[in-house]
């Protein structure tokens, strides 16, 4: 296997990436904190994803922020900041958009290819009852949008194509750890087992879906 791991110096992408090379496979790391990639800035992406042949068997965005740092999500509607509010869709929306159009020609034609998008279950409008977070539920529901879209398009060019968004559950790392309160969490290493299990029982038909760690669908 060939995988392009985008975000792998997270505590899931890098996860990802060492199950996949401890199982053989070749993987292309690119990160913020190792490479210099920076989503916010379209150059930097043309730059960076421009450098790559492929084609990957797999591509894993592993990137977001809940919230820019000194701040924090969003606990009532006084509290939304247009200026927070748009960093955190320039990271968790636009960046994996500006990653997603240079995927087409980084998939085999022929055969089957996973796009793997990291999400989260607060990103579902039909899941959400609590209220809250405005800004990262919203631009999680705004990337669910263009995965889906990326998915109809990539299934009319490239055949064999799976391309989904992922809920990975709450993870043991740096980005949930003042967030997690009473949720059950699961080590970096787990959440990764979890969700290459799922990506490997995906079918063609299947593309375009929302799934957590189990397999299970998520509504939107």
């Amino acid at each position: 296997m060939r995988a392009l791991i985008i975000g792998a110096s997270g505590g899931i992408g890098a996860e990802i990436a060492r199950q996949i090379t401890r199982l053989g496979g070749n993987v292309t790391a690119l990160s913020r904190s190792v490479d210099g990639l920076d989503l916010t800035d379209p150059a930097s992406v043309n730059r960076h994803l421009g450098q790559l042949t492929g084609p990957f068997d797999l591509i894993f965005v592993a990137v977001g922020i809940l919230a820019p740092t000194g701040s924090s999500p969003e606990k009532s509607l006084s509290a939304i900041s247009a200026g927070d509010l748009a960093q955190v869709f320039a990271v968790n929306s636009i960046g994996p958009a500006l990653i997603l159009s240079h995927v087409p020609r980084l998939l085999p034609k022929d055969g089957r290819s996973v796009v793997a998008v990291l999400s989260a279950r607060v990103g579902s409008i039909g899941d959400n009852k609590i209220g809250g977070w405005y800004s990262y539920r919203a631009s999680k529901a705004a990337l669910n949008q263009i995965v889906h879209g990326a998915a109809i398009e990539l299934g009319r060019s490239h055949k064999g194509s799976i391309c989904v968004v992922l809920h990975p559950g709450t993870v043991e790392t740096p980005f949930t750890a003042n967030y997690a309160g009473r949720h059950k969490t699961v080590p970096a290493s787990t959440a990764a087992t979890n969700l290459l299990t799922v990506l490997d029982r995906l079918k063609p038909e299947n593309s375009g879906g929302f799934y957590d760690y189990a397999g299970k669908e998520i509504p939107w």
